[in-house]
């Protein structure tokens, strides 16, 4: 298969900067209206499948961290299939879906509402279901998105949901400076590229990948993981810090690449460098990407992260490995805009 020297894929994800920036400036005003609907409500429930569910992983981390409320992720079928009845009088319930045509979504976001909750939709798309059937819409400014992988929709769902735990936690210690950083940090990465080349370069001499990130980084390995098996068309398993070492490091050896993924700062740096130590020990091949130095230096590959705080960092961190995806899928001889049965709007199946 003959693939462009460019992409859409590549066009959109060096469209980030600008995408993340607009949907600041669009959402960052509307905190208040966000303040008003939680009112009173303690919990918070994150719908989503696909890409838009390694977003909520991000928002269920984010939202317990910085707004000091419960969140977790919902399990769609529950409403769906199951028909459970539930008392959702104290929850927002923040439904995230891309183009907003997801009917298993659209379904579960109305089955909260039935139950007493507030509904918060996350999408790009303004005449969408989900979009007309929400208490609140916060629309990503990403425009039309043509390439199958997501690459500026996520990041623009990371920022949605980042504006969000801003809205929802203290207001002496806002998300918004660090915010504001974000468009420059991604410009910043795009530019550099920094160890892009010799990571692909690594995972077409391994076997088999394994992703890792840990706390608020997690939804960013399993991201990484997901855009690798769909765009490289490669069984790649993500997994966190803690999944990874009760068993499956056990697979670890020098025929696997391992990527591992961590913020400059923040409490999870030295178990993620204590990890990288371990399975290069193990005889992998490591790609880091991000961490602080002593993580940099505990890995064959380092591929530079931003210079952002933790509570932030997931908005610019899986760019660098967007790049890697992309170029590897055109080494591999394969379109990265449209891969191997994929579509833009994955529907699961509903009664």
């Amino acid at each position: 298969m003959t693939t462009p020297m460019t992409s859409r894929m590549a066009t959109e994800i060096a469209a980030q900067p600008d995408t993340i920036a607009a949907t600041l400036d669009a959402l960052l005003p509307r905190r208040g209206e966000l303040r008003r609907l939680a009112r009173g409500r303690s919990h918070l429930l994150l719908v989503a499948r696909g890409t838009s569910d390694n977003a909520a992983v991000y928002g269920r981390y984010l939202l317990e961290v910085h707004s000091g409320r419960g969140a977790s992720l919902a399990a769609p079928s529950l409403a769906t299939h199951y028909a459970v009845e539930r008392d959702l009088s104290d929850t927002v319930v923040v439904s995230l879906s891309q183009s907003g045509g997801t009917e298993e979504i659209a379904q579960t976001q109305a089955w909260a509402a039935t139950c007493g909750a507030r509904t918060i939709a996350i999408t790009n798309v303004p005449d969408s279901p989900l979009a007309a059937t929400a208490d609140v819409t916060l629309l990503l400014e990403a425009g039309e998105e043509l390439a199958v992988p997501a690459t500026k929709s996520y990041t623009a769902q990371l920022t949605a949901i980042a504006v969000l735990a801003d809205a929802l936690g203290p207001t002496m210690r806002s998300l918004e400076p660090e915010l504001r950083r974000v468009p420059a940090a991604v410009q910043a990465l795009l530019a550099e590229r920094s160890g892009i080349e010799e990571a692909i370069t690594l995972l077409g001499t391994t076997d088999h990948t394994l992703v890792s990130g840990r706390g608020l980084v997690y939804g960013t390995a399993l991201e990484i993981a997901l855009k690798l098996e769909e765009t490289c068309l490669e069984p790649v398993r993500g997994l966190s810090y803690a999944d990874l070492r009760h068993g499956p490091i056990a697979v670890v050896d020098q025929d696997a690449a391992v990527v591992l993924v961590a913020a400059a700062d923040g409490p999870m740096v030295t178990g993620m460098t204590e990890l990288a130590e371990d399975v290069q020990a193990l005889g992998a091949r490591t790609i880091g990407i991000g961490g602080d130095a002593r993580f940099a230096d505990s890995c064959e590959v380092r591929v530079a992260g931003p210079e952002l705080p933790e509570t932030v960092a997931p908005l610019a961190l899986v760019v660098p490995a967007q790049l890697i995806v992309e170029a590897l899928a055109r080494s591999r001889g394969l379109d990265p805009d449209s891969p191997r049965g994929l579509s833009k709007v994955t529907q699961t199946d509903t009664p």
